[in-house]
């Protein structure tokens, strides 16, 4: 009560809901998330990129999400500070979603020693912190699980750079002394990536159960850590998309040959996942194509030569009618050794386009280069996708999407303690 008896409204800094320690609240919207018109009326209509979409009840506030990018910085399989910061300044910058890095289901599933894991539950606990100071900033985060296969046990990018400036290339894969595993490599066939790689040990079927196995363990503890989503990790040449293509995969048992032998792995795997996981968002990343030379199949015997869009679309449908997947990550390449790619701003976005329209109902995400705003909208706008994945981008510029925000002229939420950075750059200050 004020000295002459009137009393005055108080002013706290509110605390953010749920979390362990004390943050302020964002409000009256989350961070990233667009003002309502009533506020900023330049928000009607509001672009594609920043209108909410909502998947099995969990609501994301905008379309510009963070893909899963390789850090090489756990210690065994556990998360540490590292990436508390690295993912918390993206949830700290307006992303809609953010996707962990590809995380190992098993010890041997890992691209390399210092890979994510979540194989053990003393991995729960790192993780969990993580995820905590992202809701607790109004974010949606989510966890790519995976297995690397034929392309495991290998060192991080600098430091085969480092190998091959010092003794020449030859080798990619990390020895025993290098806390490598080469002799426990699996995948579908003998065949290696490539030269100075691993000779994979071909997976017997009780090999393969563990892995579906171990999958089903990881969602398991992925509800312990309270992730929003899954992403299953099914490119870029790994465990799962090496079983897909012809190229890797020369089995003459009920896993090759034929795609229905092909896909029954990557399926078992999916049905799993959605079986443990039950009722919430569950995504899988596909690479579109092999980018090898020639055509996906041969006209005249119909025999599959390389791993393409068609058999990517016949994946994607089993995927959305047998396990319920909800939204499918379209990238493409990372398993032909010699693929020859032309890259430019969004060269693999026909593949999401091809996807979404050949399989209604289900949501496609967009990646490939895409480094603004305008550029992002563009895609959602023609149709090509419901949402676009940014990697690259976002290690040069972590405000992309409060960047992209301001480029097409929607007022959205900073975080409170970066607000006085853009005030004047989102329209007026809080008008309440």
């Amino acid at each position: 009560m004020a000295a002459n008896g009137i009393h005055e409204e108080l002013f706290v800094n509110p605390r953010a809901e749920g979390a362990d320690q004390y943050y302020p609240l964002n409000e009256p919207v989350p961070i990233g998330h667009a003002f309502p018109a009533s506020l900023y009326p330049q928000n009607d209509p509001l672009p594609l990129l920043f209108q909410p979409l909502s998947i099995r009840g969990v609501e994301f506030k905008n379309r510009i999400w963070v893909a899963p990018m390789c850090m090489y910085s756990s210690d065994n399989g556990h998360a540490t500070d590292f990436h508390l910061v690295h993912i918390g300044s993206m949830a700290l910058r307006g992303a809609g979603a953010i996707i962990l890095e590809a995380t190992a289901v098993l010890p041997a599933g890992r691209i390399a020693p210092e890979d994510a894991g979540l194989w053990t539950d003393s991995q729960i606990a790192p993780l969990r912190r993580i995820v905590e100071f992202c809701h607790a900033h109004g974010t949606k985060v989510g966890i790519q699980l995976a297995h690397a296969g034929r392309k495991a046990s290998t060192y991080a990018p600098w430091i085969q750079d480092k190998r091959d400036a010092r003794v020449g290339g030859g080798r990619s894969v990390a020895g025993v002394v290098e806390n490598g595993w080469p002799d426990e490599v699996v995948g579908p066939s003998e065949i290696p990536h490539d030269t100075g790689y691993a000779y994979p040990n071909p997976l017997n079927q009780k090999g393969i159960d563990q892995v579906v196995e171990a999958f089903a363990a990881a969602t398991e503890r992925c509800k312990q850590v309270g992730f929003d989503f899954i992403e299953i990790h099914g490119a870029h040449g790994y465990l799962l998309h090496s079983f897909c293509s012809p190229l890797s995969n020369d089995r003459d048992d009920d896993y090759g040959g034929s795609l229905e032998n092909r896909l029954r792995f990557p399926l078992a795997i999916a049905r799993r996942v959605r079986a443990v996981w039950g009722d919430k968002p569950l995504f899988y990343r596909v690479s579109a194509t092999d980018w090898a030379e020639g055509p996906e199949k041969e006209e005249k015997t119909g025999e599959w030569l390389q791993w393409g869009i068609d058999q990517s679309t016949v994946l994607a449908r089993r995927l959305h009618e047998e396990a319920g997947m909800d939204l499918i990550d379209v990238s493409t390449g990372g398993l032909w050794k010699n693929a020859r790619i032309a890259v430019f701003p969004g060269y693999q976005v026909p593949f999401a386009a091809h996807i979404k329209k050949a399989v209604p109902g289900l949501l496609t995400g967009a990646v490939g280069h895409i480094n603004s705003g305008k550029q992002a909208e563009s895609y959602l706008k023609e149709g090509s996708a419901d949402v676009v994945l940014v990697a690259r981008e976002l290690l040069r510029n972590v405000d992309l999407p409060l960047e992209a925000a301001q480029e097409l002229g929607v007022a959205v939420k900073p975080a409170s303690q970066y607000e006085m950075g853009w005030v004047g750059m989102m329209g007026r200050r809080h008008p309440w």
